[in-house]
């Protein structure tokens, strides 16, 4: 049974998306999507966290629990083509839902890309620069190294940096695709985001430098 508890315009469920919140996303145009892990190896680091927010700022926190391997209405959600699913450095979260929860998410742009191929400008594409650049929102990244297994006890600064790495993405996307089209890097792009599955099971087999000489 999903507990669920607003915190701060924050819904938190546990080991699965609740079927109300499943029914308010589903007819969702975009899903603004992060996860939070042990680490960054996969199979050995496990999932601890997803984050979701959909074009009205609706978010919601997905505590996963140690030995949880399926979470049925995230893999709907997930898989379903219909829905763009934003990511930033897209790569590693798709890896991570796949390897711990077995779902194949469908229909991905990743910011992270789109910034490499649009913002030529800069070698700076993490998060909190494109968001700053982007929206002039200025991002806690403190927290990014945590203990997110102690799912139970995270601080509230956790939870605002859980939370905000998916709060920006969508507007993130639409300024991103605006740079894109008017470079003719829109077809390029899409081309990178239908790679990335492949790229994520490469990472997952631990063969993440496959392409290297």
């Amino acid at each position: 049974m999903n507990e669920r508890i607003n915190t701060d315009e924050i819904i938190f469920c546990n080991n699965n998306l609740s079927d109300d919140l499943y029914e308010e996303y589903k007819n969702s145009k975009y899903l603004a999507v992060d996860t939070e892990a042990m680490g960054l190896v996969h199979r050995r680091d496990r999932l601890c966290l997803v984050q979701i927010c959909n074009e009205f700022k609706f978010t919601s926190c997905i505590k996963i629990d140690k030995g949880v391997y399926e979470a049925s209405n995230l893999k709907i959600l997930f898989e379903n083509k219909n829905i763009l699913k934003i990511f930033h450095f897209a790569r590693f979260d798709v890896a991570a839902l796949k390897a711990n929860l077995t779902i194949n998410t469908q229909n991905i742009f990743c910011t992270k890309i789109a910034s490499k191929l649009a913002r030529t400008y800069t070698n700076k594409h993490g998060l909190k620069d494109l968001i700053y650049e982007m929206l002039g929102v200025e991002l806690d990244k403190t927290s990014q190294s945590s203990d997110w297994g102690n799912k139970d006890n995270l601080s509230q600064k956790q939870i605002n940096y859980a939370a905000n790495d998916v709060r920006y993405l969508i507007d993130a996307m639409k300024k991103l695709n605006i740079i894109l089209k008017r470079e003719d890097r829109y077809d390029l792009a899409q081309k990178c985001f239908e790679a990335i599955a492949v790229h994520s099971e490469l990472d997952i087999n631990h063969y993440s430098n496959i392409f290297e000489h």
